[in-house]
């Protein structure tokens, strides 16, 4: 009986590894997809939706993007939000949104990478809507590793026998070495989905 349960459980387990979700394709939240990705939206996306939808509409996209960052400025009347940079997680933290192409997810393990968006709602010639979703990455560059201790001369007697170091934890011990790095189109995607298919769970 034990046996057959155990049978019956790996044959569910591989059969939601292989099929991702009930509406087909891969699951954009993955970050080591199986099977072939979805294919690449245009950016801006576009969405039909009338004048009377585009209260409801903004606050969909404040949503989608407030779950990947958190916000430091939207403002419907000009149609923009902003938010705050984020570290970019790594193959260590596969819990967490964002980094969803495995190259990316590995150089974040390997360097310290961050990322902010920029969001604008258009309104489009022909009716509707154009939602332009911009992710920028940027790369931690200090002029040398921190708290690294290579270099110290093998000759310390003139100092002292006792040396403390405090280590300041807090907010003046962020770093503001952050150089631009390009775009996280993947994670442009992934937005731009959840943007269109809004309405589809297994994207959600």
């Amino acid at each position: 009986m034990m046996g057959r349960r155990v049978t019956v459980a790996v044959l569910m387990l591989s059969a939601a590894m292989a099929g991702g979700c009930a509406c087909g394709g891969t699951l954009l939240e993955n970050p080591i997809a199986m099977g072939p990705p979805p294919p690449d939206l245009h950016n801006p996306v576009y969405l039909p939706q009338g004048p009377q939808a585009y209260g409801q509409l903004f606050e969909m996209v404040l949503s989608v993007v407030d779950d990947y960052f958190d916000i430091q400025y939207s403002n419907r009347y000009d149609g923009r939000i902003v938010t705050l940079p984020r570290i970019a997680p790594g193959i260590g933290q596969p819990w967490k949104r964002g980094s969803y192409d495995l190259h990316e997810r590995v150089l974040a393990t390997f360097q310290s990478l961050r990322q902010h968006a920029e969001v604008v709602i258009e309104p489009a010639p022909m009716g509707g809507y154009n939602v332009y979703v911009t992710v920028y990455k940027e790369i931690e560059d200090l002029p040398k590793p921190a708290t690294s201790t290579g270099g110290i001369a093998a000759f310390r007697s003139a100092d002292p026998t006792l040396e403390r170091v405090d280590e300041v934890v807090g907010p003046g011990a962020i770093s503001t070495h952050w150089a631009p790095f390009g775009r996280d189109t993947s994670l442009e995607q992934v937005i731009l989905h959840r943007i269109q298919n809004w309405d589809r769970p297994c994207v959600r």
